[in-house]
């Protein structure tokens, strides 16, 4: 027990019998010349599929909302068995959109770097953050597609074209 949490972090946020839609996200995390980063390490934080984050009332007892997960030493490519979130009202009421918080370390990354997850089958229009990149093209790059029954491909691009969106948290 660390404090707060009652587990230790593992693989996957999900600690039972979960309430919701169990998902699979695969990707990869690219470096600035196009190869896998195999030596990426992420961690996820989220809500659970009723929008509620651990710790909160009526949140589910299953979920841990947060895990470790490591870039397959061989193929570069990193899997994330999850629950599909829920939307949930931020800061000043705003609803956010389902999506998962990401934090992603390897090697050259002297400080660990932030994006987000979202969907490209929610509803993304209102979210308040994806309304504030100006580069209105970028905003493909926070977004999970679909390719399968209950799977996502979400891939991280650390530079160059298709660079994904990192946020100064």
């Amino acid at each position: 027990n660390a404090g707060y949490y009652q587990l230790e972090i593992g693989t996957s946020p999900i600690a039972g019998d979960v309430t919701g839609e169990v998902i699979e996200i695969v990707g990869s995390v690219f470096d600035g010349t196009g190869w896998a980063m195999r030596d990426a390490l992420i961690e996820s934080w989220q809500c659970d599929a009723s929008g509620l984050f651990p710790g909160q009332e009526g949140a589910d007892p299953n979920f841990t909302g947060h895990c470790r997960f490591a870039a397959d030493a061989e193929t570069g490519e990193f899997t994330l068995r999850t629950v599909k979130p829920g939307s949930y009202k931020g800061r000043g009421g705003a609803e956010s959109a389902p999506h998962i918080s990401l934090w992603i370390v390897a090697r050259g990354i002297n400080i660990g770097l932030n994006t987000r997850v979202y969907f490209d089958d929610e509803d993304n229009s209102e979210d308040p953050l994806l309304g504030r990149i100006e580069q209105r093209p970028r905003v493909d790059t926070l977004i999970a597609k679909k390719i399968g029954e209950r799977k996502y491909r979400f891939d991280i691009r650390l530079q160059g074209q298709g660079e994904t969106v990192f946020l100064d948290l």
